[in-house]
């Protein structure tokens, strides 16, 4: 049984419509004899009777009738079939997997999904909770199309764009000396005072940066930690003092206090030291589809309202 064409569909529902083969042709800019020759076709490859013919009169069967709904059917869906195509080839539909760490979720994930759901309903975003290692590994792997991670990262296989800057502050328990010292802490101030650390490998990025802010002073590290939510409920319990990101005040844990540091010098030259904390978004070198930069736009948006209300 030879198979149905669209084309034949189509003189179909014209015929079906007009109920006169002379107008369909001339709609479909077409003769008459191919057109009824279509019909022929349609009718056996379909084996049933589709529409009545006489001198004077054409009208549909009872399986006509029903084939012309199932035709404006298989239309309509091949109309959002062709849309949908081109909304991917656009990137304004699609799907992404990103990647996240538990840190750049705060401030930053919540209002990205309702940025994207707005602004491109059809795109689906698939979140993968990472730390910046797996983020990497997936990339590679394929598992990731995009990341918000910590630096470093390897340049060659990666392409990473700075997101959002923020200040690193020290989180000491209300009830500590530290938390009604006036104006910015610095390294002396933390001299001899038991400090929660990060894991040098699991947390690497973070325990970078509170070393180097203690480089210049004698302070104990009496624990690493993986996550900044640990540290602060350590510190909250009366452990030792922390360095963690301006957003980690977000997180709402009670009884803790934030302190402003000095600027931290000797980072990377375009670093900021008065805002040292940098979030990337990392893709595969070469791969930033049209998807990738309407996403990229949206996170971009997002990181920078994120930086003006921890200025306010």
């Amino acid at each position: 049984m030879a198979p149905v064409t669209l084309d034949q569909v189509r003189c179909f529902i014209a015929v079906a419509e007009e109920l006169h083969f002379g107008r369909a042709a001339e709609r479909l800019s077409m003769t008459q004899p191919p057109l009824s020759r279509q019909i022929q076709k349609l009718e056996t490859a379909v084996g049933a009777t589709l529409l009545e013919r006489s001198n004077r009169t054409v009208a549909l069967t009872s399986a006509g009738s029903e084939f012309l709904e199932d035709s404006y059917r298989i239309f309509n869906a091949l109309d959002q079939a062709v849309a949908h195509a081109r909304r991917v080839e656009s990137g304004s539909a699609g799907t992404v997997h990103l990647g996240f760490t538990a840190t750049s979720a705060i401030r930053i994930l919540g209002p990205l999904l309702v940025s994207l759901d707005k602004d491109l309903p059809d795109v689906q975003v698939i979140l993968h909770e990472r730390v910046t290692g797996g983020q990497v590994d997936g990339i590679r792997r394929g598992e990731l199309d995009l990341g918000l991670a910590r630096p470093p990262f390897d340049t060659t296989v990666l392409s990473s764009r700075v997101v959002a800057r923020e200040p690193l502050y020290a989180v000491v328990s209300a009830a500590h000396p530290l938390a009604t010292v006036e104006g910015p802490l610095g390294p002396e101030d933390l001299d001899g005072l038991p400090i929660i650390s990060y894991h040098p490998v699991q947390a690497r990025y973070f325990h970078e940066l509170t070393v180097r802010f203690l480089v210049n002073g004698h302070s104990r590290i009496v624990q690493h930690v993986q996550q900044i939510l640990t540290a602060m409920v350590l510190v909250a319990a009366g452990e030792g003092v922390a360095l963690v990101p301006a957003s980690a005040s977000t997180l709402g844990v009670p009884g803790l206090v934030y302190k402003r540091l000095n600027d931290l010098e000797g980072g990377h030259p375009d670093s900021d030291p008065a805002r040292p904390v940098e979030l990337h978004a990392i893709w595969a070198r070469g791969e930033l589809t049209p998807l990738l930069r309407h996403v990229l736009h949206h996170v971009q948006e997002v990181a920078t309202r994120h930086d003006d209300a921890l200025k306010v």
